[in-house]
């Protein structure tokens, strides 16, 4: 945004970068001190004359985000986040890697202000960017009018070699080509060492034109020349229906006379003698550490009154807006602010015959689409499996940047991370479904999603043996327990319609948890209470039926409740008086308080479990269990249930057998 620095200027702080990045490594004697130190130009470049950013309010909505996909270099953005004058102090730098630091060993968007989003898994950070230019382009065709622009930003990427090795990385870039995301700029920096050495060993394809055939605008460019970087970027943004790929050529470790140009500066300090060596190689003090020129701090500095005065302009443009367009502006409000336009829970009317919860799921989109303007998303080409169209809205594409409906194709990687950039964006809310077998391939993202507490939405159906005929490669027995043990996740596996409608509430009013919302391909029986807005699923578990004086208590999930509901009319009329409980999120009962638990659980009444899944975890809440250790059959549903054990008699005979 600024005109180039004179080249003394602009050298010296280069290399203040480099040596505040090699100075914080050598002190916490761990770290990535070469992806910084040959990245330092073109990040330089990048944040002096083209990022549009405000250091001073850094959550400001029109900010371009950047992401540093090779979260390893997590110093060379701290580096310049403070430098540039954000509230990352020099102190912070010197706890690099240290217990409480805002500055972590990578990046983490909940500690670092400026961060947009946790980095370090390689292949995330250029996926979820994705996502995030995906939302801005969408925003764009849905609010801006002529003369009154008020999305206007771009999304910049530093992606190493290993960004781009990762499976989850091509799959995202080859869906931004297909959408022609030209707002999405990379820059690739093209150093050719991993930990093992030089690419060679492993990666010897031609990247540029790989993109090219993905439909990338690509340019090769020494990424060490800073007036070539700025060439690039400023071509680059003129391509208007293309991301772009500009591959540069770095030197890791730049400086260092004996780590330069090798994996032996790329995850390992330098080490005191070679640090001397390279400080005095790039003219910096030796004797002092962490040392910021005056001369480069004034010219870093200047980004703060430069940002107050972008945030000031746009908002005098967007009050201007809101008296040309009320309407659109108190729904830019609403999307921001994360605030529903109606009481959408009021319209849901339950089903009067078994549901599968997946066709709730369905009508449950319809609502909240309506009272979120800013939900978006789709599924990895089964749409109308996991019901995540919303209807009467466009499908996402060159032509159509308006439509919240995204194809992602068969991608379920990329859909996971672009539905968080989406989240993270900010005034859109990611949506991503597939059957739930497949939340495998979305968990790196769904993990991502809970550390950063990204509260994006994953619908996951065909959650069980009731999947039936396709078998058991199809049929999720593991992935309950495997996704419960994520921290910080809610999932969420409704009884029934009413509960599936909770599930929608819960997952849209969360602010800092993901959610999945695990719903059945066969047909459920309404059980639980009517009242969907005071529901008592919200508190993850509860009572659903009682009796005076239990002898036995159910606890189940998911379609098993309607099992439970079954096996204790019969087991009250033996004699047996037993209580069910339904628990559709374990996570959301975990934050009840533990009176609340004890009064829904009570410790010493014997409880079985009953989950179409292992068993693995259930003592936590039962004494017995019927689960599913095993993987499941080829079959359909009903004959599954039943041979597998989840029968009224099975039930019965379970409890009676606890009960001795």
């Amino acid at each position: 945004m600024t005109t180039a620095a004179p080249a003394d200027i602009q050298s010296l702080c280069i290399n203040v970068i480099r040596g505040l990045a090699m100075d914080a490594v050598e002190k916490a004697k761990s770290g990535h001190p070469g992806m910084p130190m040959g990245c330092a130009p073109m990040a330089f470049t990048l944040w002096d004359r083209h990022l549009k950013h405000a250091p001073k309010s850094p959550k400001w909505v029109d900010r371009d985000r950047f992401v540093l996909s090779a979260g390893h270099g997590s110093m060379l953005l701290y580096a310049l986040l403070h430098l540039t004058g954000y509230a990352v102090s020099l102190d912070d730098l010197k706890n690099f890697r240290q217990w409480g630091s805002i500055t972590p060993g990578h990046p983490e968007n909940t500690h670092t202000p400026g961060v947009e989003m946790a980095t370090g898994p390689l292949g995330q950070g250029i996926s979820t960017a994705v996502g995030m230019a995906l939302a801005e382009a969408n925003l764009v065709a849905r609010f801006n009018k002529p003369e009154h622009e008020i999305v206007d930003h771009f999304t910049y990427v530093i992606a190493s070699d290993g960004d781009l090795m990762e499976g989850v990385a091509q799959e995202a870039c080859s869906l931004a080509g297909h959408l022609g995301l030209g707002k999405l700029v990379v820059l690739y920096d093209d150093n050719s060492i991993t930990i093992d050495g030089n690419t060679q060993l492993s990666f010897t394809e031609n990247t540029g034109q790989k993109f090219e055939a993905m439909g990338w605008h690509i340019q090769h460019i020494d990424g060490m020349d800073c007036e070539a970087v700025d060439r690039a970027l400023v071509k680059a943004k003129a391509v208007t229906d293309k991301p772009s790929l500009i591959a540069a050529r770095t030197i890791i470790g730049f400086g260092s006379p004996n780590k330069a140009n090798s994996e032996k500066s790329h995850g390992s300090p330098l080490g005191a003698d070679e640090l001397k060596l390279a400080k005095e190689a790039l003219g910096l003090p030796v004797d002092q550490t962490f040392w910021v020129s005056p001369a480069a701090a004034e010219r870093f500095g200047a980004a703060v009154d430069a940002g107050e005065g972008l945030v000031a302009e746009w908002n005098a443009r967007l009050s201007r807006y809101a008296v040309e367009f009320p309407e659109l502006a108190a729904e830019w409000q609403a999307m921001w602010a994360g605030t529903p336009l109606t009481n959408w829970t009021e319209s849901f009317e339950a089903p009067t015959s078994p549901t599968a919860s997946r066709a709730t799921n369905g009508v449950a989109v319809q609502l909240v689409a309506k009272a979120y303007p800013g939900l978006m998303g789709g599924s990895a080409d089964l749409t109308h499996n996991v019901m995540t169209e919303i209807k009467g809205d466009g499908y996402f594409s060159p032509e159509n940047r308006a439509g919240r409906n995204i194809n992602f194709g068969v991608r379920e990687h990329a859909m996971a991370a672009a539905a968080n950039g989406m989240t993270l964006h900010g005034g859109t809310r990611g949506m991503a479904g597939t059957f739930f077998i497949f939340s495998d391939y979305c968990r790196p993202s769904i993990r991502l999603a809970a550390l950063m507490h990204c509260p994006t939405v994953f619908c996951f159906s065909h959650d069980s043996i009731g999947l039936g005929e396709d078998g058991p490669t199809h049929q999720p027995v593991e992935h309950l327990m495997s996704c419960r043990a994520i921290p910080n996740f809610n999932v969420f596996r409704p009884a029934d319609a009413n509960e599936t409608i909770v599930a929608w509430k819960v997952a849209m009013e969360a602010t800092d948890f993901p959610t999945a919302i695990v719903t059945s391909r066969q047909a459920l029986p309404v059980v639980s209470p009517s009242s969907v807005s005071d529901h008592p699923a919200a508190k993850g578990g509860y009572v659903l039926k009682e009796v005076a004086h239990p002898q036995a208590c159910l606890v189940a999930t998911g379609s098993e409740v309607g099992l439970a509901m079954e096996a204790a009319a019969a087991l009250d009329a033996e004699g047996i008086a037993t209580r069910v409980v339904s628990l559709p999120s374990w996570f959301l009962f975990e934050l009840q308080s533990a009176e609340y638990r004890d009064s829904v659980l009570e410790d010493g009444l014997p409880t079985v479990s009953i989950e179409a899944g292992v068993t693995l975890g259930w003592a936590k809440y039962a004494d017995a269990h019927i689960g599913l250790d095993r993987f499941g059959a080829s079959a359909p549903a009903d004959v599954n249930f039943r041979e597998l054990g989840f029968t009224v008699e099975n039930v019965v005979a379970t409890v009676k057998g606890l009960l001795g």
